[in-house]
């Protein structure tokens, strides 16, 4: 499995495009709004690039981190086919690359299908996946792999004690995933951890360290599944731990100032969802109001998108050098 990865993570470089000026017309032709579009609401004087898009198709998952954002609040799952009908629209808008999250995407029962379709239908430059490691299989990848820019893996700590704190109850799957992209929650229980020893030996070409957001409704509040208050670290806390790795040249760090308005979040109801101001507030779903109008409900702010590094060298420069 570690030569899997390792195979993954030799392909994440390529040519950088300059995706906010520049709009690909490789997308096959499709209908620009929905049936049920309202046209008449009011649409921006200039036009919103949706270059990147983080994706939920659900919230199913088989952890429980204590600090997760995005919970089992609803069990919604749209069919496939309008899924991809959003996914197109959002593609003739401009969208260059979609990073599937969740939930733990590989208990999405089409994400194969749907990284191929964006990959071979949409052509998106870069394809990319969120997942906490433990349903990554060797079959899938055999299968799949080809349509895939980027495995992104969600590791917190190395320290088994640390992760059962956390709520990453298969801590013995986090052994095996290496060389790829990591992606990190500064909380209370690894805030002092030093994990530059195990960066430099996994290697990974893109290391993004979070600070815990708390968001009304999903990991705060009375109507929240989770309570992170308890897990969340000061601004203070968060800046030692960047400080004691700050010599990993992967380090991508993003406090929750970059985290609140810099990422479009694409809900399993193909809507945006804004997370400025502490809460997660769904939009006007973009197969009902088209993209522009959904989008003007997002909170997201393209200067601070690219501030935090969300333009860079995304696609990998021949899938056929890719050795499984």
């Amino acid at each position: 499995m570690a030569s899997l990865f390792t195979s993954l993570a030799s392909t994440f470089t390529g040519t950088k495009a300059n995706p906010l000026v520049e709009i690909s017309s490789e997308v096959p032709p499709t209908q620009s709004t929905s049936p049920n579009q309202d046209t008449t609401s009011t649409q921006p004087t200039s036009p919103i690039v949706p270059v990147s898009v983080n994706c939920f198709p659900h919230r199913q998952c088989n952890y429980s981190c204590s600090f997760c954002f995005h919970t089992s609040l609803s069990s919604t799952i749209l069919p496939f086919s309008e899924m991809k009908h959003g996914l197109r629209l959002l593609r003739q808008a401009g969208m260059k690359k979609i990073n599937i999250s969740g939930g733990e995407p590989f208990l999405f029962p089409h994400l194969g299908d749907l990284i191929q379709f964006c990959k071979t239908e949409l052509k998106l430059e870069s394809t990319g996946i969120i997942s906490n490691g433990s349903k990554v299989t060797l079959k899938w990848l055999e299968e799949y792999g080809e349509y895939l820019d980027i495995l992104g893996i969600s590791c917190d700590s190395f320290d088994d004690d640390t992760n059962r704190g956390i709520g990453r109850k298969d801590e013995g799957n986090l052994k095996g995933v290496h060389k790829n992209k990591l992606n990190t929650v500064v909380n209370k229980w690894n805030w002092e951890e030093d994990m530059n020893d195990c960066i430099e030996e996994i290697a990974p070409f893109r290391w993004k360290v979070f600070q815990v957001l708390l968001l009304e409704g999903e990991n705060v509040g009375p109507n929240a599944l989770r309570n992170a208050v308890d897990v969340s670290v000061t601004n203070e806390q968060f800046q030692a731990f960047l400080d004691r790795h700050a010599s990993q040249k992967s380090l991508v760090p993003e406090d929750n100032e970059a985290m609140e308005s810099s990422y479009l979040l694409l809900d399993e109801e193909m809507r945006f969802v804004n997370c400025q101001g502490g809460k997660k507030i769904p939009g006007r779903s973009l197969l009902e109001r088209g993209v522009q109008a959904a989008l003007q409900d997002a909170g997201w702010e393209a200067d601070t998108f690219v501030a935090r590094g969300g333009v860079y060298d995304w696609q990998k420069p021949d899938e056929n050098n890719l050795d499984w």
